[in-house]
């Protein structure tokens, strides 16, 4: 069939007719893509970077519950994609999934805004007289309905404009296939962009202007941003959606595997399987058998009713073994909460003074995060991958895991750091004799900066990897849902340090003693905390090794070579399925 010039791995238009590729997708497309991210990650941790500070000097809100409230609300906003993705794979996908969720979005930060700025909604009180501000429920109970308003409008627009892009790339072209390598680097690369002015100029906006600006300001940005998107409609490329929910397909594998459980399969030739051309024809990917998760084999036994077929299987698969490797984030991500959290209020205990009439605020030495990640994505892409190709042969220089891996590691040495400093921290205020909350500390706040530019590169190697991988490694059709392993790893690590926050601090409290992680960071033991996180996170690592060594990755059959994602990008691991013994069905 004549192409046309059209895209060959089907994509089409808005309309439904079939992309042009020198019209549409590639960096024309993602140009709008990552404007738009950039502008999203401002509004995201211009609320995130300074919440808890606003919790505790605006609402009054003691240290534990702040810290339990900022977690249990950055974790909605990284769970919650978990719906967005399934509504996108399943009915309406990615595009108009995005365009409901923005609104939404929108609407949450116009109300957050209100709920700041206007005195209707945010506590009245004369900060002179030295009492606390009185908060009604009413207040607090508007202040909240904003924040999840907000978080159920990123459910929808996370997970989807990230895979939009990834879409913009022809999988089945080689020259988009290297441009799609570079991809999630230089995405990432405008989300710290965005991440930067809000952590550089809105946390300094808001706690010396005043927060209806510092909130204003992102809510004006995102707005122009989604104008910016929706004028780059024209040059977008779509997914067709496939008529069957591959959640449903994955239900129906389990179900099927475990009616078969008393099915024997003695050899590989009983598995049932369509015909390649039946594939070819309608453009599905076909999946090539691999010997993990064997107990679902049965589900493609030939003498069961309506067997699944092997493809089928795979994917099932792959999903459980994702599914193993996404337990394994979870760890690493409790200590990004620790940013917004503990890593802020130590910041409030310490010198800030810079001059003789600046005071450095303590979420913006998030900053520092920022340009690390933002000096180290250039380096990583232009540098790094480039030597390592050449030692290695791949071209992504390093796979995957082993990329995970180095990110993993290097959050055991962020808390090391991290706790030295808190023992450095915790001398200075013995040497002192400082016990009042509010005494500071003779020490500059520039003590937090090493951990601050370690997390930051740690977190190039981990959140990127991690987007990669899951996107690459999700079965055909879940691309949306699969990047949610991602996102909703990031909610539970938030949820999980807001759980250990809680326990440590109920357990270390008892029997009258004071608490790890008190409301006085000057008379607590912070440093054990850390020394309790670097624990789980070696116990983690080491779970992570085992884990990789076992995982397979994903194997798609395309005009009967086996192409091995995950390993490399543009040059697939290859080799012939008529040759390998483990190949099912008929020869291609």
């Amino acid at each position: 069939m004549e192409n046309k010039g059209y895209t060959q791995d089907g994509s089409v238009n808005l309309r439904g007719h079939p992309a042009v590729a020198s019209r549409t997708g590639r960096w024309k497309a993602c140009g709008f893509l990552v404007v738009y991210e950039a502008f999203e990650r401002m509004a995201f941790y211009g609320v995130a970077a300074n919440l808890v500070v606003y919790l505790t000097t605006q609402l009054h809100e003691e240290t534990v519950s702040s810290v339990r409230n900022v977690n249990n609300w950055s974790g909605s906003v990284w769970m919650t994609p978990i719906i967005g993705a399934y509504i996108a794979d399943t009915f309406l996908g990615r595009f108009w999934t995005f365009t409901i969720s923005s609104v939404i979005y929108v609407l949450g930060m116009v109300l957050l805004t209100a709920a700041v700025r206007f005195k209707p909604f945010h506590p009245k009180c004369n900060p002179g007289n030295g009492n606390p501000c009185p908060t009604s429920t009413s207040e607090i109970a508007f202040f909240y309905a904003s924040l999840y308003i907000m978080a159920i409008g990123a459910g929808g627009t996370k997970p989807n404009i990230s895979t939009f892009g990834a879409d913009q790339f022809d999988d089945y072209d080689a020259y988009e296939r290297k441009l799609k390598a570079s991809f999630f680097n230089w995405w990432m690369f405008s989300s710290f962009v965005g991440g930067l002015m809000a952590t550089l100029g809105l946390v300094y906006v808001q706690e010396n202007v005043g927060w209806g600006l510092g909130y204003g300001i992102p809510t004006a940005g995102l707005m122009l941003s989604l104008l910016l998107f929706y004028a780059g409609t024209p040059f977008y490329r779509h997914k067709v959606k496939k008529p069957e929910s591959p959640v449903k397909e994955i239900f129906a594998v389990l179900k099927k595997a475990f009616e078969n459980r008393r099915y024997k399969i003695s050899d590989l030739s009983i598995l049932y399987e369509l015909e390649p051309r039946q594939y070819l024809s309608t453009s599905k990917r076909q999946l090539h058998y691999s010997s993990s998760f064997k107990f679902l084999d049965t589900a493609a036994h030939r003498e069961s009713t309506t067997p699944c077929t092997v493809t089928q299987v795979e994917a099932t698969k792959l999903f459980c073994a994702m599914f193993l490797v996404w337990l394994t984030t979870i760890v690493p991500t409790t200590i990004f909460a620790q940013v917004n959290t503990f890593f802020v209020k130590q910041g409030t205990t310490l010198n800030r003074s810079l001059g003789h009439n600046f005071h450095v605020p303590p979420a913006s030495l998030g900053t520092f995060i920022v340009i690390s990640m933002l000096i180290s994505v250039p380096i990583y892409d232009k540098l790094f991958v480039p030597f390592m190709r050449c030692r290695t042969g791949k071209p992504r220089g390093i796979t995957l895991f082993q990329r995970l891996g180095t990110g993993y590691s290097s959050m055991v040495v962020v808390m090391t750091v991290a706790y030295f400093v808190e023992r450095k921290r915790m001398s200075v205020i013995k040497r002192f004799g400082i016990e009042g909350t509010k005494e500071m500390v003779p020490m500059s706040i520039f003590w937090l900066l090493p951990q601050y530019l370690l997390l930051g590169i740690g977190e190039v190697f981990i959140s990127i990897g991690l987007l990669e991988f899951f996107y690459e490694q999700s079965p055909e059709g879940m691309q949306s849902l699969g990047t949610t392993f991602f996102t909703s790893g990031v909610g539970v690590g938030n949820f999980m340090n807001s759980l250990l926050v809680t326990a440590v601090d109920a357990i270390t409290r008892s029997g009258g003693r004071k608490s790890w992680i008190g409301d006085n960071l000057n008379d607590s033991r912070l440093d054990y905390y850390y020394v309790f996180l670097i624990v789980l996170l070696v116990v983690n690592f080491a779970a992570f090794v085992l884990i990789s060594r076992w995982y397979k990755y994903k194997s798609e059959v395309v005009e009967g070579m086996v192409e091995k994602r995950g390993l490399q990008m543009d040059s697939y691991k290859v080799t012939d399925a008529n040759e390998n013994d483990e190949y099912l069905g008929e020869k291609l």
